[in-house]
């Protein structure tokens, strides 16, 4: 007995160091932020709009000024989650190009970056050629181009567009060539890129493309699984931005799926949500409480995730996160379909077809799910979320050789998947 009781305390003190040695986050580290009653850089952006919009009425000639007062609605969007004033930007972008006839690509450049944000992607893409065939700014339109042939799949496009931005000392350049090395599926390199670009921003001294590669390579270095990493710069970024709701809800990610502290990741999205209220709160808030096996509290969180999008236009913004939650149910599996052939039309990428595939699965086509998925989405990317569905529907078709790969693959990926999907992994 005394053998026994001995192993028992040393399994029980084993366990309680590995928990230990799995916490990343502390409260004392971001509490601050949680609990922050201003927002200087809304309140700042809110006394620039008022500043040109005094100027503009009173010289209503001065179509630049719609311009800076757009810019400026952009932001505010950014740093508020409140989706009115991305289309108040957009009703002044128009109302500039309308009035210089299209002519000054810094305008419409301006409004294709607006689209963008709305999923508009190919009235995006439309105005990206409309500055190109300008000739002006080229390089500026370059990334326009690159940017937007990204969220269309028009990867050789994207890739050409990168070779005119060639510059290995130019932040802009180096920001996309992260990105195109983190499509490739490169973390390392996409991370050293980003790296390199962060301390251009430090360099110049630029606060807000600090900020901007600080939460990034919080994102590169968890998907790395680099978890330490990726909290301490969420960190940084909360140092030069207090309001960050994006950091914040990275440092709430790493408690649910790293540490599995689901009570600490509510008090972080709850306050959060106070001050930055998006949808995408409520799907969070929704995975933990199904990780708790809260069935009532996930069905909470879903009808006012719909009820919000019911209440608010955001267009296409949240597509994909309505296929996928419909197609998990078989009931709502058929508007998942819907959704999914919107979105190919939208944009053709290997994430729009992995929801035809994934909802063809869910409605029990598991053939039809196989070949949409080996001809658009195998080799295509390397996000875990596709290779969790193209190993599903493997299993499905009884592809048993083509699982083994891909689940090597998944298992370490199981922080970006989430817990929920954990157990569901392993029995593939």
């Amino acid at each position: 007995m005394k053998t026994l009781s001995a192993l028992l305390l040393a399994s029980l003190m084993m366990l309680s160091c590995n928990q230990k040695s799995n916490t990343v986050t502390s409260q004392k580290d971001y509490n601050q932020y949680l609990e922050i009653k201003d927002n200087k850089s809304r309140d700042f952006v809110q006394g620039e709009i008022n500043f040109w919009q005094k100027k503009f009425d009173a010289a209503p000639n001065q179509i630049s000024y719609l311009s800076l007062l757009a810019s400026n609605y952009s932001k505010l969007f950014e740093n508020t989650g409140n989706v009115k004033y991305l289309y108040k930007a957009e009703e002044l972008l128009l109302k500039s190009n309308e009035t210089y006839k299209y002519s000054g690509v810094g305008t419409i450049r301006s409004l294709g970056r607006n689209y963008i944000s709305q999923h508009r992607f190919k009235e995006a893409l439309v105005l990206a050629n409309k500055a190109l065939a300008i000739g002006e700014g080229m390089k500026e339109t370059q990334k326009l181009l690159f940017d937007v042939n990204m969220e269309l799949g028009n990867y050789a496009e994207a890739q050409n567009n990168l070779q005119y931005l060639n510059d290995s000392k130019d932040f802009d350049y180096l920001i996309r060539i992260s990105k195109w090395n983190d499509h490739l599926g490169d973390l390392k390199t996409a991370i050293s890129l980003m790296e390199k670009a962060k301390e251009i921003a430090i360099s110049n001294d630029n606060k807000s493309l600090e900020i901007w590669t600080y939460s990034n390579l919080g994102d590169l270095n968890g998907h790395a699984g680099d978890i330490k990493k990726s909290y301490d710069y969420y960190l940084k970024t909360l140092e030069l931005e207090p309001n960050s709701s994006y950091a914040l809800k990275g440092i709430a990610w790493i408690a649910f799926s790293h540490e599995r502290n689901t009570v600490e990741a509510k008090r972080i999205i709850d306050n959060i949500s106070k001050r930055h209220h998006t949808p995408d709160f409520y799907l969070l808030k929704a995975q933990i409480a199904e990780y708790e096996n809260d069935t009532a509290t996930k069905k909470e969180n879903l009808n006012k995730y719909f009820t919000m999008l019911n209440a608010i236009n955001y267009g296409a913004m949240y597509n994909k996160y309505n296929a996928l939650i419909y197609a998990d149910d078989k009931n709502t599996a058929s508007k998942a379909l819907e959704i999914a052939k919107i979105e190919i039309n939208h944009r053709p990428t290997p994430d729009s077809y992995d929801l035809l595939a994934w909802s063809y699965y869910n409605l029990g086509d598991s053939k039809k799910a196989l070949e949409i998925a080996e001809k658009y989405v195998v080799g295509k990317s390397f996000e875990p979320k596709l290779n969790y569905h193209l190993a599903t529907i493997y299993k499905a078709n009884n592809e048993k050789a083509k699982i083994a790969p891909v689940k090597k693959e998944l298992l370490n990926s199981i922080y970006e998947l989430g817990p929920n999907l954990e157990k569901k992994v392993i029995s593939l």
